[in-house]
């Protein structure tokens, strides 16, 4: 006698070659994101201080990296075109402070290039810092 019926003997399987894959862009992405959430990316060590404040208000961050790179909200400036940005964003944002962030390792001198700038433009301009342990 011949059997004509299939055998019930079903094996469930999964298939988890392309897990790596996914597992590795799902990384990329949340390292991407997290970069675009925070609007300090760019690496600076800043000068300590004893105590801080907090500030709510509209700011216009200014970065000066140890190389004197300049950077206005994350995006490159040269020194020259940097008083000319500024008034930009300030006219974008009339109440706005800038933020200035600058290494520790920088001469005394270009932070006051910069603070005379800042005082051209009647600016508010903070210096942020690093608190001490």
């Amino acid at each position: 006698m011949i059997e004509l019926r299939k055998k019930k003997d079903f094996t469930a399987e999964v298939f988890t070659s392309s897990m790596n894959d996914i597992m590795f862009f799902l990384m990329l992405f949340f390292i991407i994101i997290s970069t675009l959430l925070n609007p300090s990316m760019i690496k600076v060590s800043l000068p300590n201080a004893q105590s801080s404040q907090s500030i709510q208000k509209k700011e216009i961050n200014l970065t000066m990296t140890k190389e004197k790179i300049y950077f206005v909200n994350n995006t490159q400036v040269p020194f020259n075109d940097l008083e000319t940005q500024l008034k930009k964003e300030l006219k974008r944002y009339p109440d706005a402070f800038i933020m200035l962030r600058f290494d520790n390792t920088l001469p005394i001198q270009d932070l006051v290039n910069v603070l005379s700038l800042g005082n051209k433009l009647n600016a508010k301009m903070i210096i942020a810092t690093a608190k001490t342990r």
